[in-house]
This record gives structure tokens, C-alpha cells and sequence, in this order.
């Protein structure tokens, strides 16, 4: 950028001498600077470019409207001041600048460049066509200007000009498929439909061994309706070439038009089976044909059929296994009829993860913790960098109380997070590291990995309140422990868990009337109270409310709490002890 701004202010200094003469391409007046304005005009231009450079916008627009009132001809400076006028979104007056300094300079290629593009954005395309020919005439060799040229004139539908083009570029390349074919295109807009298919016959007596250029020729004949003789285009390439894809689409896709479901389905299978066939055009078909029968009522059984047939062609087709397997799940079909095919994708590929991944979910969804264990065990020796096989072992570890291996996996699995990975997972994997960590009496660990998770996402709202709950265990930190378990609440106001920890670091800070307010609203809420799905006891809610009730001078209440909370606490001795004593008694 800053060479380009250079080069600029090379030619203004060079074009404003003491002489400023010469009519432009658009006959512009003659014009004079004195040799006092010149060197004001090179003055105020060079420390505009400066203070552009410097990023002072403000000043360097200023300095430019200083050099047009000095010198109404320095194109360089319209240039300019036509930028920021587009970033002010003045465009009407952007394009009057562009146009002036392309008028003003009309050898910049630069300015008519830009003026041209300008142009295409404001939709003025005849502007546009009319820069870009002035350029072309100028620089033969550059086909990018006829291409913007071909495109330009098909906005205005000017067909004639657009075939025209392609002819220059045909002069310069020679015939081909592409111009071709855009040319048959045009011609068919235009209703020429004799030309529209001349042109691809031409093509294909251009290149007679060519099959795959009558196969155009014939798509020509059968769009502009000459279906009988589009047919014996295709008869005779089939008799050379009877698996020709191209043809036998464009049969398949005829008859479907003509209402012959029979012969296109034909076609359909036939493409299909046939081993040349591409793997895109074989997944084309297949999302053609269930589009079709979802349309038609959804059985699947026909789609079921036509995915086996192409597998029993090719038995190690990982991708169609996994297509058919992703359509099975799609329709809900039961996963002991997936399985299979995705146990075939891993031993013909080991370490395809989402093969693998997929039979974890299923692994999950059934509650086989050992072979969700075992799969992500196999899964991190083929993809020792994709974290979910990490996570998901460590959960079902930590989920079968197997918490030193819960532990040591992820553990192993923090190596493998780097800047691209999931946001989501990446927090919940040190969430469950914090609460593995604290169950296992290491506190000050635990709080690093609750830091780690919050880093990743501030809003993991089961890591907000249990980091704030231990820490008012603790009696640390209580003013942060509130502002996150705050955010809990706010976020699910009547989730009981979330609103006892706030009661609780409220009780701690000795803010008793606060916390009788959101305990109260967590005895309301009780049934709510889950963790990771599963109904927990209420226990330490009651005890809670027994603790807040007593200091808030209801010890009838409290007691009533204390004895609620034993009935799901049985051995807690200090809980025996208040309501015995009827007094509460600090742990």
C-alpha cells in the first residue's frame, strides 16, 4: 500500500509544474498552476498521503479537498477523495470523483479499473461496459476484460454483444467446451435454438473421437426440444460406450420428464452399479432419489435397496457404507441394524473417528459404559489428536467411579487441545477434571481446572456453581463465589441446586435475610434438583434451610428442616446433633 501511495505522489509532483496543459480523452480545458500553487498542491498532497498512511483518515480528507480547490484538475486527488466518500457512503458522489479522475487521467489503469468496478457494485452496468471496452482496447492481451465484458453484457441482455465476445476470446484460445457451450447457452436465451444447437454440432465435428462432445450436442438437441434426434445422438454413443455416464444421465433425467418412472429407475440403477461412476455422482443420484421418495411418502426400503446393490458392487466403499448408515439415522431406524455397517467401515478403516464416534453414541445412548470405554480406547490409538475420544472415556470412567483412570485420561487428553478446538467440549472436559479433582481431596487443582473451563466458556453454568459452592465450603473468596452463582440463577432462576449454593454463600457472608429469601424459592423449586440427569436427594437443601432458619430466629422451623434432611442423611452425625440439641452447630 505504502509503495502504491509513493508511486501517486511521484506523479503528482511530476504533473503539476509551473505548466499544467493538455486535453484529455474528454477534451478537459487547458490548465495553469503558478509555481507558488504547485508547491502548495505538492505540499498539502504528499502530507495527505502521510497522514492516510498513519491511518488519520480525518486530516488526510481535509488536506485532499485543500488540493481539488488548488488544482481542480489532479486527478490523483479525486482518486482519493472518491475512497472516503464510499466509506461515508456518499456513493453518488464517490462515483462522480472516480469518474472525474479516470476522465481527468484516462491512461491510469488504475482509475478506469476501479471506476469500472464501482460502476458493477452501483449496478450501472452500462458505465461499466463502456470503461471496461476503453480498457480492452488499450490491453489486447488481458482476457480477464473480456470475461468481466461477456458477463456485463448478459446483466443487460445485450446477447448479441455477449456472443461477439466470446468470439474474441474464441479468436485468442481457440474453440473449446466452455465457450461453447456458454455460447449454445446464450443462443438459447436469445430463442436462437438453430444456433443454440449448431454450435455444439460444431464442436463435435470439431472433435469427432471426442464422445464426451457429442454427448453436449446431444443435451443441446434435447434442450431446444429435438428429442427424436437428441435420442439417436445418444443411441450411437451408447453403442461405442455403453456406460456412458453423461448419456445415461441425460436419459434418466429425460424419461423422468416423460412420466417412464420404470426406464429411468433403469438408468437410475444403472449408473449406479457401474464402477466408472464418480463418487459424487453416484451421492448426486442417491440424494436425488431419496429427495423423490421422501416427496412420495418416505418409504425406505426402495433407497435401502439401491444402497445395498451399489455395496454388493464394491464391498469397500467406506463412503457409501457411512451415506447409507447417516440415511438409517436420519429415518430413525434401530441402531442394532446400523451397527453393522459401521463395524464394516472400521475394519475396512480403523481410524475413521466418525464411524467410531457414531457407534460411541449409540454405546451411550444404551448405557454400555465399558464399550464406550473400549471404543474410545481403540479410537485414541488410530486418532490420537481428536479430544472426543478423550472425553467420552473419561466421563464413562468417571461415571463407573473408576476415578484415578477418569483422571489419567484426561490428563492425556489436555495435550491434544489446541486453538481450534471445540469451545464446548474443551470446557466441560476441565469441569469434570475440577470435580474429579476435588472428590479426590485435591481443592487448590480442582479450582485451576475450574479456571481453565471458565477461560473456554464463562457461561458453563454446572462449573459456575460448583466452583462457588466449594469455595464457600472453604469460606474463600465469598465475593466472587456470588457473582458466579449469581450468574446461575439469572440464567435458570428456578433450578433448586443453583439457587441453594446462592442462599448458602449468602448464609457464609452472615446475610441471613437474603439467603431465607432464595432458599425459600429452592424448596419451592425441589423437584428440579438433577445432576447430569439423575434426581439427587434434597438432603443438603433441607439441612440448609434448617441452618438459615435457625439464624433467622425460627428455630421451630429449622428443627422441622434438620429432621426433613436426615430422612436422606441418615449417618450425618453433626445433622443428629442439631436436632438434639435444637441449636445449630457449626461443621
Amino acid at each position: 500500500m505504502f509503495g502504491m501511495l509513493i508511486a501517486v505522489m511521484a506523479m503528482s509532483i511530476l504533473s503539476c509544474g509551473t505548466a499544467k496543459s493538455g486535453k484529455t480523452a474528454e477534451s478537459s480545458p487547458v490548465y495553469q498552476l503558478s509555481e507558488e500553487e504547485s508547491l502548495k498542491y505538492n505540499s498539502y498532497f504528499m502530507e495527505a498521503m502521510v497522514q492516510r498512511q498513519k491511518g488519520n483518515n480525518d486530516a488526510a480528507f481535509d488536506l485532499l479537498r485543500h488540493c481539488v480547490d488548488i488544482n481542480p484538475h489532479a486527478a490523483e486527488a479525486y482518486y482519493f477523495l472518491a475512497q472516503y466518500y464510499g466509506a461515508l457512503k456518499n456513493s453518488e458522489k464517490s462515483l462522480g470523483y472516480f469518474k472525474q479522475a479516470a476522465m481527468l487521467n484516462p491512461t491510469n489503469e488504475t482509475y478506469m479499473e476501479t471506476l469500472a468496478q464501482v460502476y458493477i457494485r452501483q449496478q450501472v452496468f452500462q458505465g461499466a461496459i463502456d470503461v471496461v471496452e476503453r480498457l480492452y482496447e488499450k490491453n489486447k492481451d488481458r482476457e480477464d476484460l473480456l470475461e468481466m465484458l461477456f458477463q456485463l453484457y448478459q446483466q443487460v441482455e445485450d446477447y448479441p454483444q455477449a456472443i461477439s465476445v466470446l468470439e474474441r476470446i474464441e479468436n485468442i484460445d481457440g474453440k473449446s467446451e466452455r465457450l461453447s457451450i456458454a455460447k449454445s447457452e446464450v443462443y438459447t436465451r436469445m430463442g436462437d435454438k438453430t444456433a443454440a444447437v449448431a454450435e455444439m454440432a460444431e464442436l463435435a465435428r470439431q472433435y469427432p473421437h471426442d464422445l464426451n462432445y457429442l454427448a453436449l450436442y446431444g443435451e443441446s438437441l434435447m434442450m431446444n426440444g429435438e428429442d427424436a434426434q437428441a435420442l439417436e445422438v445418444y443411441n450411437r454413443i451408447l453403442k461405442e460406450e455403453p456406460n456412458h455416464n453423461r448419456v445415461l444421465m441425460s436419459l434418466r433425467t429425460f424419461y423422468q420428464a416423460e412420466g417412464d418412472s420404470a426406464t429411468a429407475d433403469s438408468l437410475t440403477r444403472r449408473v449406479l452399479m457401474n464402477k466408472n461412476t464418480s463418487q459424487e455422482e453416484k451421492v448426486y443420484l442417491l440424494r436425488q432419489e431419496i429427495s423423490a421418495n421422501e416427496q412420495a411418502g418416505g418409504d425406505s426400503t426402495k433407497v435401502l435397496h439401491l444402497f445395498r446393490q451399489i455395496m454388493d458392487v464394491d464391498t469397500t466403499d467406506v463412503d457409501m457404507a457411512l451415506f447409507c448408515a447417516t440415511y438409517m439415522d436420519l429415518k430413525k431406524m434401530p441402531s442394532d441394524s446400523i451397527k453393522p455397517l459401521l463395524n464394516h467401515v472400521l475394519a475396512l478403516e480403523p481410524d475413521n473417528a466418525s464411524a467410531r464416534l457414531h457407534l460411541v453414541g449409540y454405546a451411550w445412548g444404551e448405557d454400555d459404559k465399558e464399550r464406550v470405554i473400549d471404543l474410545c480406547r481403540m479410537g485414541r490409538q488410530y486418532n490420537p489428536e481428536n479430544m472426543a475420544f478423550y472425553y467420552y472415556q473419561g466421563i464413562a470412567y468417571y461415571q463407573c467411579d473408576s476415578l484415578d483412570q477418569a483422571l489419567s485420561t484426561f490428563q492425556t487428553g489436555v495435550s491434544v487441545i489446541d486453538n481450534d478446538s471445540n469451545p464446548e467440549i474443551v470446557s466441560d472436559f476441565y469441569e469434570v477434571m475440577g470435580e474429579i479433582l476435588h472428590k479426590k481431596g485435591r481443592a487448590k487443582e480442582a479450582f485451576v481446572a475450574y479456571d481453565s473451563c471458565l477461560q473456554w466458556k464463562p457461561d458453563n453454568l454446572p462449573c459456575l456453581n460448583n466452583y462457588a459452592y466449594y469455595l464457600s465450603l472453604r469460606d474463600e473468596q465469598l465475593e466472587r463465589a456470588e457473582q458466579m452463582s449469581h450468574k446461575t440463577i439469572k440464567a435458570e432462576p428456578k433450578n433448586a441446586t443453583y439457587l441453594d449454593t446462592y442462599a448458602w454463600i449468602l448464609f457464609m457472608q452472615d446475610r441471613y435475610s437474603e439467603a431465607k429469601i432464595y432458599i425459600d424459592q429452592a424448596l419451592q423449586n425441589m423437584d428440579t434438583v438433577t445432576v447430569d440427569g439423575d434426581t439427587v436427594s434434597n438432603a443438603a437443601i433441607y439441612e440448609h434451610a434448617g441452618d438459615i432458619y435457625w439464624h433467622c430466629d425460627n428455630p421451630t422451623a429449622a428443627v422441622a428442616y434438620w429432621q426433613d434432611a436426615l430422612k436422606g442423611d441418615g449417618d450425618n452425625k453433626v445433622l443428629i446433633r442439631k436436632i438434639k440439641l435444637k441449636k445449630y452447630i457449626k461443621e
